[in-house]
């Protein structure tokens, strides 16, 4: 990496403002050429005194338009600029690159020399050559979100706050303190595009799905869950390609091995996020591969159980402990789960008794309403006899007479 000037200011300024830093204009004085005696006399070819006045004010021009250019660029490179516009995250050129147009884009191989320091410059890391793909999540936030603005054989310095560097729970490699802001000088070395998935080896794949699993379990462990789904999709895609490539049936399992376990990875990392269907979804991947998949099947059971459906996880968590009967936690979300579950019985049970009232007193009212009934019943029929009668003892008077 060229060497940086000792005059560049490490870090961003105090109050974290993003200032224009801008180089010292040039000296105002011009130099004065002398003529010698031959000059003075050969006159001839001088233009007349107000084209020279035209000439002269040109060059003045031309000078301070070419002065504006060369002040142009080194603000240029000495600005420092905003990369989310929340002043947590802001670069600064310190050597210019080869063009817009060399810019890396997402999903690129980039090779990288980066140096990390503290904000007062102690150097704690220094990769001569680091390589990964832009996007991917395979460094630290920092680094994706400033190098897709360099250039190639641009150097840059970069201040990042801890929330896209380390975090609160800082770094053991290298050794970096919790909640610590960071310095880091970047220089783009080369560009490269990724290669086809379908062009790989076997080896080639097993080796970069591999490394997204590993990344996807450190983002895991660091409880962003967010990044860890990243990896894990970008592993399982690496998996699941086609091939060109002839493959062992080893080196198919080898790949199947890895797939599996970023789908269950996956589905641990979608359940601490509570997308439920997808964390059954790739669940249910696991199982279609590997149907006796121990940690498929309990988290299957763990999701149905947050979905409300105590039967089918209870169901799935004893088909669970018949693989592996010593396994206590099992047997303890077993437990929890079937309380729970006689929990809800009782309680819907008592509902249903609020709403349909005392059995009791039920059964006391239907009795009362067919009694009533049945006298009605009588009373009816005992007035339409006696109405008959009436109308026929009618008619046998009216006949006599």
């Amino acid at each position: 990496m060229a060497a940086v000037k000792e005059e560049i200011q490490l870090g961003p300024p105090e109050s974290k403002s993003v200032p224009c830093y801008k180089a010292a204009l040039l000296d105002n004085g011009e130099d004065f050429e002398m003529l010698s005696e031959d000059d003075e006399n050969d006159l001839s070819d001088l233009p007349p005194l107000e084209n020279a006045e035209t000439l002269k004010s040109r060059e003045k021009i031309t000078k301070t338009e070419q002065r504006k250019e060369t002040v142009h660029v080194q603000e240029t490179v000495d600005e420092w600029m905003e990369v989310l516009g929340t002043k947590l995250l802001m670069k600064k050129i310190l050597i210019a690159g080869q063009g817009e147009d060399t810019r890396p884009k997402r999903g690129q191989l980039v090779i990288i020399h980066l140096k990390t320091m503290l904000e007062n410059g102690t150097v704690l890391d220094d990769q001569e050559s680091l390589s990964f793909t832009l996007g991917d999540g395979d460094v630290m936030q920092a680094l994706d979100l400033t190098v897709q603005l360099m250039e190639v054989n641009e150097t840059a310095l970069i201040f990042t706050d801890a929330k896209y560097a380390y975090g609160c729970q800082g770094s053991t490699d290298p050794c970096i303190p919790s909640n610590t802001s960071l310095n880091l000088e970047v220089q783009l070395l080369q560009v490269v595009d990724a290669p086809d998935l379908e062009d790989m080896t076997p080896q080639e794949k097993i080796e970069l799905a591999d490394k997204k699993r590993e990344r996807g379990n450190f983002y895991y462990q660091r409880g962003d869950y967010v990044f860890a789904v990243n990896s894990y999709t970008i592993a399982q895609k690496v998996t699941g390609s086609s091939s060109r490539v002839d493959i062992t049936p080893e080196e198919e399992a080898e790949l199947l091995d890895i797939k599996v376990k970023c789908l269950n990875n996956l589905a641990a990392s979608q359940l601490k996020l509570e997308h439920y269907e997808m964390a059954l979804k790739s669940c249910n991947q696991v199982l279609e591969h590997q149907p006796d998949n121990i940690k498929a099947l309990f988290r299957k059971g763990k999701v149905l159980a947050l979905k409300g459906e105590y039967s089918e996880a209870i169901a799935m968590l004893r088909r669970t402990l018949k693989l592996e009967p010593s396994n206590k936690t099992i047997h303890a979300e077993l437990s929890k789960l079937v309380k729970k579950h006689s929990e809800q019985k009782d309680k819907e049970q008592a509902m249903y008794k609020k709403m349909l009232g005392n059995p009791s007193s039920v059964a006391s009212l239907k009795c009362t309403n067919k009694q009533s009934w049945n006298v009605n019943w009588k009373w009816l029929f005992g007035a339409t006899a006696v109405a008959i009668g009436g109308v026929a003892l009618s008619v046998v008077i009216a006949a006599r007479n």
